[in-house]
């Protein structure tokens, strides 16, 4: 029999949440672990500025006394008031393989979604976009990333079972790290720089990159982003967590920012050495020896690259200024040792980005998907 219980956001209890993801991949050589404490704090809502329009509902499922799956809950009201839904999301999904417990989990959040008055599930989503989002359904036997959801094949499997459709794709591509910048690339990079008075701007200090362009960078990407599927704007209390969080981690050459002729920030391309040996053996915690291992993942010898982020304004995004980044990037790439470049999910639909890959050698090497299911 399978009992699913409601979990507090409790240190202790969200660290039971957490861990039984990475119990569940444990041996699996493709799965790379959240950085747990990071993890921590989007599931806390006293930690969580999301909280201040999101609310959330934390469920395990658990056979003899032991878990066997967990799942999240999540209602952002600023997507429903924008898109005048009324949808839940489910995410932080985990199971064995086992219909009972996928049937119980779901079963448990729907009623719960019910309650709340809200007609519709969508899923695997996080409370905004910077969580991680979509369900694997190809590409399994790829090394996953940082900012990506791995999953057992038999997930898909299971939706499909319990009655959820497809609501949306997106597709990840690997590229080859070319010795040059490709020619056609420069000079699109020279016209467009030309034709618009555009400018890559590049820093030594970060506080320097907080200081002037940290607010003006997540504006940006709520622009760039704003008609994406189910975009959750940043708000100003979001903006100051990550500028907070994340924009003192950055390698300084991997971060290209874009201004036109008024210094106003129009592009903004940031990458970093790929995290996903180094989270593998440290189990996703800094202590007691993980954070030797992330350490060594940012500063020590490694051929992949991952492109955490691509925004430009939308008055720029059919004018060539993406070419900028590459022009820009590919000579840090080629110096830093990197053979391969990852490119983070883009929708299935969204030609604009998906052309920019166009000019490199690349495969599309991973596919993922919401789901959605009518309450």
């Amino acid at each position: 029999m399978i009992e699913v219980k409601e979990i507090q956001p409790t240190k202790k209890e969200l660290r039971k949440f957490t861990q039984f993801q990475v119990d569940l991949y444990d041996g699996n050589p493709y799965y790379v672990p959240p950085l747990l404490m990071d993890e921590y704090q989007t599931l806390s809502p006293l930690e969580n500025p999301a909280s201040e329009f999101c609310e959330q509902a934390l469920f395990m499922a658990y056979r003899d006394g032991r878990p066997v799956g967990r799942i999240a809950g999540i209602i952002n009201h600023q997507v429903n008031k924008d898109h005048h839904s009324k949808n839940a999301r489910f995410g932080f999904l985990d199971f064995t393989d086992d219909h009972e417990v996928s049937a119980a989990l779901f079963g448990a959040v729907e009623k719960w979604a019910r309650s709340k008055g809200m007609n519709k599930l969508i899923g695997p989503l996080g409370f905004t976009d910077l969580d991680h989002e979509g369900m694997l359904v190809d590409g399994f036997n790829e090394l996953s990333t940082m900012a990506t959801i791995y999953n057992y094949p038999y997930y898909p499997e299971h939706m499909e079972r319990l009655g959820f459709k497809k609501e949306s794709d997106w597709v990840e591509f690997l590229m080859e790290v070319p010795e040059k910048i490709p020619e056609r690339y420069n000079r699109i990079a020279d016209i467009v720089k030309e034709k618009y008075g555009l400018r890559v701007l590049k820093y030594k200090s970060r506080k320097r990159v907080k200081r002037e362009y940290g607010h003006a960078l997540f504006h940006l990407i709520n622009e760039a982003y704003k008609n994406l599927y189910q975009y959750s704007k940043l708000s100003e209390r979001q903006i100051e967590y990550y500028i907070d969080q994340y924009l003192g981690l950055l390698n300084l050459d991997l971060l290209t920012l874009i201004v036109d002729r008024h210094d106003k920030l129009v592009g903004v391309g940031i990458s970093m050495p790929s995290m996903s040996r180094a989270l593998q053996k440290s189990k996703g915690r800094l202590f007691p020896t993980g954070w030797y291992h992330l350490l060594k993942g940012l500063k020590g010898k490694n051929d992949r690259v991952d492109l955490l982020l691509v925004a430009v304004h939308p008055d720029y995004q059919n004018k060539g200024a993406n070419a900028l980044l590459f022009q820009d990037l590919v000579p840090y790439y080629v110096a830093n040792g990197y053979k391969y470049a990852e490119s983070n999910p883009e929708l299935e639909t969204n030609a604009k980005v998906q052309s920019q890959w166009s000019y490199f050698n690349t495969r599309q090497h991973r596919r993922r998907r919401s789901f959605s299911k009518k309450l």
